[in-house]
């Protein structure tokens, strides 16, 4: 077993019709287009509420039930745990990483598809902090950017990596690729659909109603090739 996508799947059709029954406005984008959206939006430190496929079996969202974001911004931590995770915002998040890029970026080797496995941050992408940081106490210390995608990079150089390849996942892989042609990191931000003191979403209805009780840090909610219009309620 590559993926432990062995939970409910629910088809465009079925979505649609929650949607419409609902009088929810969305758009519908062509399945190419999909990825390269997803990549820009990223890029643009938007929060992405992914629901894609068959759900995820276990503790983990691994890419069917997921928010992601950009693994690379210095802010992007802090609003996806006050914001959207209700947590304490010094809490890194896990990163999914194209599995042949894996070695550029931490120390580890073999795959790690279930994000289970903790693997260093490599040296050559870490940031030494400075006199003045070392010096920090507490919260202070724990905000300081150590590495070039500080929004998976623990205190200790550390990160919880999943490794996506396209033969397990393949939507994932193709936008995960996606942004790393069109914006150079083949990293982004993984965590699970869902708030605090909450289940991970399974359905369609879970998925809306989470992303719009996040309207302040989500921006972005959708299965291919189903896209949730922009407006003053889903905008971050």
């Amino acid at each position: 077993m590559k993926a432990s996508l062995l939970g409910p799947e629910y088809n465009d059709d079925q979505i649609l019709q929650y949607l419409n029954a609902n009088n929810i406005p969305f758009d519908k984008l062509p399945s190419g287009e999909m990825p390269a959206r997803i990549a820009d939006l990223i890029a643009q430190e938007k929060t992405i509420g992914w629901f894609q496929g068959r759900m995820e079996f276990g503790p983990r969202a691994l890419g069917a039930r997921s928010i992601i974001g950009d693994a690379r911004s210095s802010k992007m931590q802090e609003i996806m745990n006050l914001k959207i995770k209700f947590r304490e915002s010094f809490r890194p998040f896990a990163p999914s990483v194209l599995r042949e890029k894996t070695t550029d970026f931490f120390d580890i080797d073999s795959e790690s598809p279930y994000m289970l496995i903790v693997a260093p941050v490599k040296k050559n992408i870490r940031r030494a902090m400075t006199k003045e940081e070392q010096e920090y106490f507490g919260l202070d210390k724990l905000h300081v950017m150590r590495s070039s995608i500080p929004a998976v990079t623990h205190v200790d150089y550390s990160a919880r990596v999943q490794t996506v390849t396209k033969e397990s996942h393949p939507v994932y892989y193709d936008m995960i690729n996606k942004f790393a042609e069109k914006h150079k990191c083949p990293v982004v931000i993984n965590t699970s659909f869902n708030v605090r003191g909450e289940p991970i979403v399974c359905t369609p209805q879970d998925a809306y109603l989470c992303f719009m009780r996040n309207k302040y840090g989500l921006s972005y909610y959708g299965q291919l090739p189903v896209k949730q219009r922009k407006s003053k309620t889903t905008e971050q």
